[in-house]
């Protein structure tokens, strides 16, 4: 699943506190550093912690028209594996499209899941890339922090943007908000993600 539209449009599917919205932006700023167009914009129900919220952004080689909220995504992020229970994450996915999971289970693990959730319809004919996003945030970071380690998964899987372009922003975003060396215990999470198999 390699990045080849006009517009590669991907939704994330989070709970409310766990920084969806700070991992799109992050992956925005890096296609605008690559001479990309982007639109990225959240979706909430409950504005409360927890909740479960949408986000949704769109990378393009040229401007994006279009404002409606993203329906059949190129590929969806799962930054809380308890969601793929109660929501319908893969609504829209084709078999050539991919679901990106932050969850221990394995891709045969999370596909039983989604079977079970009686929204999704038992699809079951896309692919599945899970990444311990939490495991590794932890070891590496010492808190868990998803939302940008599941970054270095999607680079890996989607090639959208570079990963030195990720890395640049999140330098830039964050190095003096938390500091030199927490930034780079996060870059160190978010390439571990990057070559996860």
């Amino acid at each position: 699943m390699k990045y080849h539209k006009d517009i590669f449009e991907i939704i994330f599917f989070a709970r409310g506190g766990q920084g969806a919205k700070t991992a799109a932006e992050i992956l925005a700023q890096a296609a605008v550093a690559e001479g990309k167009f982007v639109q990225a914009f959240p979706s909430f129900g409950p504005e409360r912690s927890g909740a479960p919220t949408k986000t949704y952004l769109r990378i393009s080689e040229r401007p994006i028209r279009t404002k409606e909220p993203i329906v059949d995504p190129d590929a969806v992020l799962v930054l809380d594996d308890t969601l793929l229970e109660s929501e319908n994450v893969v609504s829209h996915l084709e078999k050539n499209e991919g679901l990106i999971v932050n969850t221990h289970l394995s891709s045969e693990e999370v596909k039983n899941v989604i079977a079970k959730n009686k929204k999704t319809g038992g699809r079951l004919d896309f692919k599945v890339y899970p990444v311990d996003a939490n495991g590794i945030s932890m070891e590496i970071v010492g808190q868990p922090r998803p939302n940008t380690v599941i970054l270095g998964k999607f680079i890996q899987v989607t090639e959208v943007v570079k990963i030195d372009s990720v890395i640049l922003e999140f330098r830039k975003i964050f190095e003096e908000k938390i500091g030199k060396e927490n930034c780079e215990k996060n870059i160190q999470a978010i390439e571990r993600s990057y070559d996860t198999i």
